[in-house]
C-alpha cells in the first residue's frame, strides 16, 4: 500500500515538473519572441534615430513675424506640414522660410526633399485635416481662444501664444475645452517660464531678499482711439475673414 502510494506520489511530483517546465519553456519563448519584436530604435537607426511615431505633425494658425520666430523653435522638432492665414504674402514668407530650413539640410546630407507643406485661408480646414496631431496658434490676439476652442474640439493639442485670452471667461472656456477633450495645451509666456525669471521667482517666495513691501508694475501708455486713415485692401488679405 505505502509502495503503490508512493508511487502516486513520484507520478504526481513528475507530472508537476514537467507542468513546471513546459510553463517556464513557454514563458521563455513569449520573453525571446517579444525581445525580438521590441528592438531598440538604435539598432534600427543608428544614434541619434527618431521614430516617425515619435514625430508630430504640426499645423500652424497665423504665419506673421511672431509664427516664424517660433518656426525655428519647432522646425528640428516636428513636421510642419501646414499653415493658416487670412494673408497670402505671411503664409508665402512662413513657407519660403521652412522650405530653406530643408534644403540646407538636404545640402548638409541631413534630410530629403520636402514637399508636405499645405497652405490654407481658412485655419478650421486645417484643424479637419486627422494627419495633424497639434497646433500652434500664433495669431492676433483677438483670435486666440476661438481657434483654441476650436483645435481641442477637433483634437488637437495646443500651443497657443500670449495673451491667452482677453477675460477670464475665454480663458475658463479655453482651459474647459481642453479639458473635456484630453489635449495637451500650453500657453506662450517666457517670463512665466525662462529660467532667469523662474529663478527670481523662487527668491522671492523663499525669502532670499527679504519682505517684500512694495512691488512696482509697469503696464504702457494707455490706449488710443483707432484713427488711422482708410486704405484699400491689399491683393492676397482676406479682410472680412
Amino acid at each position: 500500500m505505502n509502495s503503490n502510494l508512493d508511487s502516486v506520489r513520484t507520478f504526481n511530483s513528475q507530472m508537476m515538473y514537467m507542468e513546471n517546465s513546459r510553463r517556464k519553456f513557454i514563458g521563455n519563448s513569449a520573453k525571446a519572441m517579444l525581445a525580438f519584436t521590441i528592438i531598440p530604435r538604435h539598432v534600427m537607426g543608428g544614434v541619434g534615430f527618431l521614430a516617425p511615431s515619435d514625430v508630430l505633425n504640426l499645423g500652424f494658425i497665423g504665419t506673421g513675424k511672431q509664427a516664424r520666430g517660433l518656426l525655428n523653435s519647432f522646425k528640428d522638432k516636428a513636421n510642419i506640414v501646414a499653415g493658416a492665414d487670412v494673408d497670402m504674402q505671411k503664409l508665402h514668407r512662413f513657407h519660403l522660410q521652412l522650405e530653406q530650413y530643408h534644403l540646407d539640410l538636404q545640402k548638409a546630407g541631413k534630410g530629403g526633399k520636402f514637399n508636405s507643406f499645405t497652405a490654407y485661408e481658412d485655419y478650421r480646414e486645417l484643424l479637419q485635416r486627422k494627419d495633424i496631431d497639434a497646433v500652434v496658434i500664433a495669431s492676433p490676439d483677438h483670435w486666440h481662444a476661438w481657434m483654441a476652442v476650436d483645435a481641442a474640439l477637433a483634437g488637437k493639442h495646443i500651443y497657443c501664444e500670449k495673451p491667452l485670452a482677453h477675460t477670464v471667461a475665454e480663458g475658463r472656456w479655453m482651459v474647459n475645452a481642453a479639458r473635456r477633450n484630453n489635449v495637451v495645451f500650453q500657453t506662450g509666456s517666457m517670463q512665466r517660464s525662462w529660467k532667469n525669471f523662474r529663478h527670481a521667482s523662487e527668491l522671492v517666495r523663499n525669502g532670499y531678499i527679504g519682505q517684500i513691501k512694495e512691488v512696482l508694475v509697469s503696464i504702457g501708455d494707455p490706449s488710443r482711439p483707432c484713427d488711422l486713415p482708410s486704405q484699400p485692401v491689399r491683393l492676397g488679405l482676406n479682410w472680412d475673414q
